[in-house]
């Protein structure tokens, strides 16, 4: 007599997989140059030809970025031409998806007068303390209306990392900064921090 097999019952059920991680890479250098002096105004027309620009041409990713791109199951990518130049750098020839939820935060310039000029970057710092703690948006996305797409973006990134999937997402400094202060409400763990520099990475794990 054969065998008997076991009642469907009898089976051990399989075990749930575990979430994956999710990693949140800033892009690579801009092309558009920082060696300048603006006033407010004209910084405003500077970021939008950031917004629109790309990375410096012939840069290479570390080789950790890059195999973090080769082994994730899932990668995502702001609408920005500077992200998705950076994820085509990351990835050779991988495919992924860009999704506009991923832009990064606004930077309106603050309210000065147009004698005062400094360099790009120090006029971002004070756009962003600005917008930050003044709510000064100047009719852009608020810091309550980023909060909450930062939200969005970071409950898309659980759930495509639900299934055992490890995530990768190309995007920006100041907004990855935001999902991941997100992540970390919503009982992820950051495991790993390279600060906010360009190609820096950010990964965030359930503990």
């Amino acid at each position: 007599m054969a065998d008997a097999m076991p009642a469907d019952h009898d089976f051990p059920a399989a075990a749930p997989a575990s979430p994956g991680t999710i990693t949140l890479a800033r892009h690579g250098e801009p092309a558009l140059s920082r060696k300048v002096r603006l006033n407010c105004p004209a910084y405003g027309e500077w970021w939008g030809r950031y917004e629109a620009g790309g990375i410096k041409p012939e840069q290479l990713p570390p080789a950790s970025l890059v195999e973090i791109g080769q082994g994730a199951d899932v990668v995502l990518v702001s609408t920005r031409r500077r992200a998705i130049e950076s994820a085509r750098a990351i990835c050779d020839g991988r495919t992924f998806s860009v999704d506009d939820l991923f832009i990064e935060a606004p930077l309106p310039p603050p309210p000065w007068p147009a004698w005062v000029r400094m360099s790009p970057s120090h006029l971002g710092f004070f756009a962003r303390f600005w917008w930050w703690f003044f709510n000064h948006h100047a009719g852009q996305e608020t810091r309550v209306q980023a909060e909450d797409r930062a939200d969005r973006a970071a409950d898309l990134l659980i759930a495509r990392s639900a299934c055992g999937h490890d995530v990768l997402l190309v995007a920006h400094g100041f907004f990855n900064w935001m999902i991941a202060r997100s992540l970390e409400k919503k009982g992820l763990r950051k495991v790993l921090d390279e600060g906010h520099g360009y190609w820096s990475v950010k990964r965030l794990a359930r503990t």
